[in-house]
């Protein structure tokens, strides 16, 4: 998984440069976990086995602190997904390029 992860963002890198000067962006969004309707049912099936308690405000937190060691506290959501897939592919975002958006409330925070 992360290997394959890792060629995504070196051919992201690799692209954006032979499309240099074309006007043609090349970028890569990684979405980490985000809250489904699969997603919310198997973190409350784990919450009762663990004693999390039962409102998703809790649980989310609970999930987000000993499974994925995310820093927002929070499970991204779809339509932050589709919102940042818009902005990236918006002429807003016509000087980003060879970029990886991660959206994944900073489980995977690294300096790159």
């Amino acid at each position: 998984y992360y290997a394959s992860k890792g060629a995504l963002h070196t051919l992201t890198i690799s692209l954006a440069k032979e499309l240099a000067g074309t006007g043609v962006t090349s970028n890569i969004v990684s979405p980490g976990l985000i809250k489904t309707k699969e997603v919310e049912a198997w973190f409350m099936t784990l919450a009762k086995k663990k004693g999390w308690g039962d409102k998703w405000d809790e649980i989310e937190a609970k999930a987000m602190e000993e499974v994925t060691g995310g820093l927002t506290g929070r499970i991204a959501r779809t339509e932050e997904v589709a919102a940042l897939v818009a902005f990236v592919a918006s002429p807003l975002a016509d000087s980003i390029t060879s970029t990886n958006f991660r959206i994944d409330g900073g489980s995977t925070a690294i300096v790159s």
